[in-house]
């Protein structure tokens, strides 16, 4: 295993430590349904076996680690607290943060740029003390209004210089219209945007059980990402597999949130999906997405395939060097 690692892939809102978010929501006086700290700390697990679906994971994601992050003060602390976390767990050396800062501002009560700000902060602090590479990526929600992204990526632009390194699209695909491309061109002209203000760009997408990779190529061919979140379905279809690596698209794969999602149903369903991608030539790196939400970390990740004989240690070692080459980060 390297001695440094990579994550490209990891939610604000799913990697805070269960004690911080205590103290945090404490601190802010933010009600919450139970008074027991271990009670708390089940509260906000999505770990895999608890949750049967992304949208399962997803509601404890907006219920209540977001929600207890929503002030410049806690995403300040957030931020700051997640870097120094993954350095001291996992030696993560290289880390992309990626969160909806609209989702902390109460519906419009507090101000955008605060928390932004406050974010940034963090980050600066937390790379000052550990000496890591660190960039923040805005996501854009497929459940918002055509305007409140468009701010997001007016917003990503504005803060480019500060550290915002790239945008994302999440949110669950629901429906056949999105996965045959009609829904995605919608987000069309906001990443081209993006593109041209020098951000980067990924997607999520291809990580809802069921659906096939009409998904992924869908968004491959109308946003043109550099990377794609999770990617998974994409394994379904030799031509979307051919897509990605001509078109050197890096997929960000998550095992245990794929697992806990049921974007695979097994560890083992996994290693066929990662060992057609490995023999097509599609990249990939290993990430987190949400370490504290499914009680896991960075080496916990590498170890799960590993030790599952899922990929060799020259394997993921190239994983490692596939990340380095597709940050968003530039080197400093």
């Amino acid at each position: 295993m390297p001695r440094e690692l990579a994550d490209l892939h990891i939610h604000v809102g799913g990697a805070v430590a269960p004690h911080i978010l205590w103290s945090i929501a404490h601190d802010q006086g933010f009600k919450l349904p139970v008074s027991d700290y271990w009670e708390f700390k089940e509260l906000v697990s999505a770990r895999p076996g608890k949750v049967r679906s992304l949208d399962e994971y997803l509601a404890v994601l907006h219920t209540w680690t977001e929600r207890i992050q929503s002030s410049p003060q806690a995403m300040e602390r957030s931020v700051y607290e997640v870097i120094g976390k993954e350095y001291r767990s996992s030696r993560v050396s290289l880390i992309e943060l990626r969160f909806n800062p609209m989702k902390r501002n109460v519906g419009g009560e507090r101000d955008l740029d605060h928390i932004i700000h406050a974010a940034l902060r963090g980050m600066d602090r937390a790379v000052l003390e550990y000496g890591v590479r660190a960039g923040i990526i805005f996501c854009l929600a497929r459940e918002f209004d055509a305007r409140l992204n468009e701010i997001l990526v007016e917003k990503a632009i504005r803060y480019r210089r500060r550290g915002v390194v790239g945008i994302d699209l999440a949110g669950t695909e629901r429906n056949a219209i999105e996965l045959d491309g009609r829904e995605v061109k919608r987000y069309r002209e906001l990443f081209a945007r993006a593109r041209a203000a020098g951000l980067k760009t990924t997607v999520h997408t291809g990580e809802t059980a069921g659906t096939g990779a009409e998904g992924v190529r869908a968004v491959v061919e109308e946003l043109q990402p550099q990377r794609i979140g999770h990617g998974i379905c994409a394994a379904k279809d030799e031509r979307v597999m051919d897509l990605l690596r001509e078109r050197g698209v890096v997929l960000e794969i998550c095992p245990s949130s794929n697992l806990a999602t049921r974007a695979v149903a097994s560890l083992d369903e996994l290693g066929e999906v990662l060992r057609r991608f490995w023999q097509r030539g599609v990249k990939f790196t290993i990430n987190t997405d949400g370490p504290y939400l499914l009680d896991t970390n960075m080496r916990s990740e590498v170890r799960l395939l590993r030790d599952g004989g899922i990929l060799s240690d020259e394997q993921l070692d190239q994983t490692q060097e596939w990340a380095r080459e597709a940050t968003f980060v530039e080197a400093g």
